[in-house]
């Protein structure tokens, strides 16, 4: 028997949306930016990718803008209101997030001593912390550049602060990097917008799609 035209695909069915196309594109959007500020540091601070890129000043305006228009795709994304959802998930936590940060620091891995919504407590705590971070950067490298409107201590402590918070900013990156790459569904759920049922059901048990 032929199944209806307007049937679901098997496979299709066993897939749930988790991201809208605006969200994804909020999100590639501050990763290149974010991207460019790291690479362009790099080539700031690092001798050895100084002397091979060369070019100062057109790194440096390069690392000053990507810095300014970061926060310009989140403030764009405001507009989505299944961005402006998300965004509530992520500052909402509950009983079932301690459980699962305790269960994090145990490094107990079972999937039932994790419960999770839509996001778990360790990307609530990372997308907190790196909005908190950007901010600071963002305040931070401000009067770095305008250096006439500040006295010198106020521009020697941002020059302090600035550096030693990209530092950070580049290690919590790179585990953020390495956890990605370690669970392909959640990459092809940024990437297409939609996860396998089995994998909603498994790493976000408390999430009702």
């Amino acid at each position: 028997m032929t199944p209806p035209a307007d049937a679901p695909a098997p496979a299709r069915a066993a897939r749930v949306a988790r991201f809208t196309p605006a969200e994804r594109w909020v999100h590639r959007a501050a990763a290149v930016l974010m991207g460019l500020c790291v690479a362009s540091a790099a080539c700031l601070y690092l001798p050895e990718f100084a002397q091979l890129v060369g070019r100062r000043e057109l790194v440096v305006r390069v690392h000053e803008w990507a810095g300014l228009l970061l926060p310009v795709p989140v403030l764009a994304g405001l507009a989505s209101r299944a961005f402006r959802a998300d965004l509530g998930r992520l500052n909402r936590w509950g009983p079932h997030d301690r459980t699962w940060l305790r269960a994090a620091l145990r490094r107990d891995r079972r999937h039932s001593a994790r419960p999770a919504g839509k996001f778990n407590a360790g990307q609530k705590t990372y997308a907190a912390w790196i909005a908190g971070a950007a901010l600071v950067m963002l305040g931070t490298g401000l009067l770095m550049w305008f250096t006439h409107l500040t006295p010198l201590l106020w521009r020697t402590s941002a020059t302090f602060v600035h550096d030693w918070l990209a530092l950070t900013i580049g290690i919590v990156l790179a585990g953020h990097i390495g956890m990605a790459l370690a669970d392909p569904e959640a990459r092809r759920g940024l990437r297409t917008g939609e996860v396998s049922r089995e994998w909603a059901e498994r790493e976000h048990s408390l999430w009702r799609p």
